[in-house]
């Protein structure tokens, strides 16, 4: 057996495990399955007992799919609510549905509110239905009330576990509550002071609590500037927020302004990595991206779009079927069309990739819309004029032909200006519409900066004579 294979007394070192960037070597994850594949259950969870839940779930990320319920069966004792909570979801949905309902129910009451709506979410309404029955009430109710606020919202996002005291309490007072009450949460790093309805009205970080005399009120010391998350609110929003404020936590409120629960950082951290992978994916119109993703699912949301782009490259086509007669007349104009329709592509991409993310982040604005079209027109100006020049003197040079450089030079100047405008004005024209501009702008572009690339050339090819 390899150096990874149960170390001498049959526990391997974290050390072997892992290579130079933190990532589970394969010579290990082998290791693991050949002790499932011989029947030996005692080597598997000693080779897998010293990783952290967040390896443990990489290990059934890389696993072979053929192999992942038999470790999962091999190591049932280690695969608890922490490493599902790290785990990819399709993976992890794959492993819940080989696990009866109860024991769904006894991983999800592990977990904070927030991490085990993610597990239960996920799941068929019947077997949803199941999972909380076997739930105990208290737990229940509460991923019940997570589940009645929109997906992706902060109220699926929050946890209920939080530490809220009453203002005329004194420090004092405080710590002898935390201290006498063995059954609060654990994991906090703020306090929120609460009024007699319990609206938040300030906060107070421990450190605060730890430094001050007894006897002085919570109310003095709080802060009572406070980042309030509606309960509503989309959770892309609420990464923004964080951010925006450099939150380590924040209350979350109802429509009546009660306190309802909290957000952390290690949870805004994952939205902001989904948020940021998954406007980069619906531009390119791959779906999830996901390698663990289902085949049939990949191809249902990939081939939609490839249907569309189908569609806006007729459009294109119908273009250069206008100039037939200006093409027969010289060949060279079918070798450069290309040209002018690509750059213009990519000069349209590339505005419209920093127009999304401008919107997504909240940089693009009514206030400053005027201003950032302003700067594209003025980028694509440069663009154009460079690119142009480039071009048009190359087609001069090998075609020996300078009305034709010229040609091509002003149609590439026109299409990487109409691109920049398209690359702006698209995206800002879909989030009017309230359409998503990271999944349907790159659809609309492309056919504006084909049809105008091929229509700006061959109409001037046609309108100057060019012939061969």
């Amino acid at each position: 057996m390899s150096e990874i294979d149960i170390e001498a007394a049959g526990v391997a070192s974290v050390e072997t495990m892992l290579d130079e960037d933190d990532r589970l070597k394969s010579s290990f994850i082998d290791a693991v399955i050949e002790c499932v594949e011989q029947g030996d259950a005692d080597g598997a969870r000693a080779l897998v007992r010293p990783l952290h839940p967040a390896d443990i779930a990489d290990l059934f990320e890389l696993a072979p799919q053929d192999m992942r319920r038999p470790i999962a069966a091999a190591i049932a004792e280690l695969l608890d609510g922490d490493v599902l909570a790290e785990m990819n979801e399709w993976v992890r949905e794959e492993l819940i549905d080989a696990l009866a309902p109860h024991e769904v129910a006894e991983i999800a009451t592990q977990l904070d509110t927030d991490d085990a709506v993610a597990i239960i979410e996920e799941l068929e309404e019947e077997e949803q239905r199941a999972v909380l029955r076997a739930m105990e009430p208290d737990d229940r109710a509460a991923i019940e009330e997570a589940l009645s606020f929109p997906e992706e919202s902060a109220g699926r996002l929050m946890q209920r576990d939080l530490i809220a005291v009453p203002e005329h309490w004194t420090v004092g007072d405080v710590l002898d509550y935390l201290r006498r009450n063995d059954d609060l949460t654990t994991d906090f790093w703020e306090i929120f002071v609460v009024d007699h309805k319990h609206h938040p009205i300030g906060t107070c970080k421990l450190s605060w609590v730890m430094r001050t005399p007894r006897r002085i009120a919570i109310g003095d010391v709080m802060q009572r500037e406070q980042t309030l998350i509606p309960v509503d609110m989309d959770q892309e929003e609420v990464a923004l927020r964080f951010q925006k404020y450099a939150l380590i936590s924040a209350a979350v409120v109802d429509p009546a302004g009660r306190l309802v629960g909290m957000i952390t950082v290690d949870d805004v951290v994952h939205i902001i990595q989904e948020e940021a992978g998954e406007d980069i994916l619906k531009l390119s119109g791959a779906g999830d991206g996901d390698i663990n993703e289902p085949v049939l699912d990949s191809y249902r949301m990939r081939v939609r779009w490839l249907i569309a782009n189908l569609i806006t490259a007729l459009v294109a086509s119908s273009v250069i079927r206008l100039f037939e007669d200006t093409i027969a007349s010289m060949v060279a104009l079918a070798t450069l069309m290309p040209i002018v329709a690509g750059v213009g592509g990519n000069a349209g991409t590339q505005t419209m990739a920093v127009t999304v993310r401008a919107l997504a982040t909240n940089q693009l604005t009514q206030s400053n819309t005027m201003r950032s079209i302003v700067r594209e027109i003025r980028i694509s100006l440069l663009n154009g004029i460079t690119v142009a020049a480039v071009i048009g003197l190359g087609v001069t040079t090998v075609f020996s032909n300078a009305q034709l450089g010229a040609v091509i030079a002003a149609a590439m100047m026109t299409n990487i200006l109409v691109a920049g405008l398209a690359g702006v004005l698209v995206p800002m024209t879909l989030e009017r519409m309230e359409v998503d501009p990271a999944v349907s702008s790159s659809v609309f572009v492309t056919m504006i900066t084909d049809s105008m690339g091929f229509f700006a050339f061959l109409g001037l090819a046609t309108l100057f004579g060019i012939h061969g």
